[in-house]
């Protein structure tokens, strides 16, 4: 039975950079909603999912919880501000090497590539549009699916094996740029390469023992050869 390699890339950090357009975005829910500035100062979002970020930004900038009628609510007027601030960032940048590498592994018929990020789907996808790379991913896992980074790539996983009909056996590999990528990945018994493009350094992440780690992808056939 063949092989096939179920490849799981994060988005910020991994894939591209934003440009700050995120954090602008909930600043101005915050702003609008609560009449409060600058709600995400002091919060590092790196790795974390959406519905853990904004747990945190109420507990920090309101002192209590939120209901599931307020998140509808954030996340709604979130993805209104994300997408003005994706369209207007001059820093929006896809990461070094990325392009290729994607491009030659979707062109691979034991391969099948896909998303595990801590974004909200749409959020994800307004990103990912705007970089030119949606259309190279079929399946994935989302923050809007999961608050956990774990059960998030679990469920893309599933996703990504609902692909090959669960007929044959895979290899599962996550691509991530933080120490959550690394210590996610491992707990569902997939293979992890961390990539020093986000805001850990190659050092930093070697500490969390990943399979392989890089200073940026752009080395395409050193890349590609991990994948097997």
């Amino acid at each position: 039975m063949q092989e096939i390699k179920l490849i799981l890339f994060d988005i910020d950090g991994t894939l591209l950079i934003s440009g700050g357009a995120s954090i602008r975005a909930i600043n101005r829910v915050f702003k609008n909603m609560f009449g409060i500035e600058n709600a995400m100062e002091g919060i590092k979002p790196d790795g974390k999912t959406d519905p853990l970020i904004l747990r945190e930004l109420f507990i920090k900038n309101l002192k209590r919880d939120f209901s599931k009628e307020e998140a509808d609510r954030v996340f709604k007027e979130y993805l209104f501000f994300l997408e003005k601030e994706i369209i207007t960032s001059k820093s929006l940048r896809i990461m070094p090497g990325i392009t290729q590498l994607i491009k030659t592994l979707s062109q691979k018929q034991d391969t099948a590539i896909g998303i595990a990020t801590g974004n909200i789907e749409e959020g994800a996808r307004i990103k990912l549009r705007h970089s030119g790379l949606e259309h190279y991913f079929r399946f994935g896992g989302f923050g809007s699916d999961s608050e956990s980074r774990e059960k998030l790539i679990r469920i893309a996983i599933e996703r990504g094996r609902k692909l090959f009909n669960h007929t044959r056996r895979e290899r599962v590999f996550v691509v991530g740029d933080t120490p959550f990528d690394i210590i996610s990945a491992k707990a569902v018994g997939a293979e992890v390469i961390a990539v020093a493009t986000g805001s850990y350094t190659v050092e930093d992440l070697k500490r969390y023992k990943p399979d392989f780690v890089f200073k940026n992808l752009s080395q395409i056939e050193e890349v590609i050869s991990v994948f097997g």
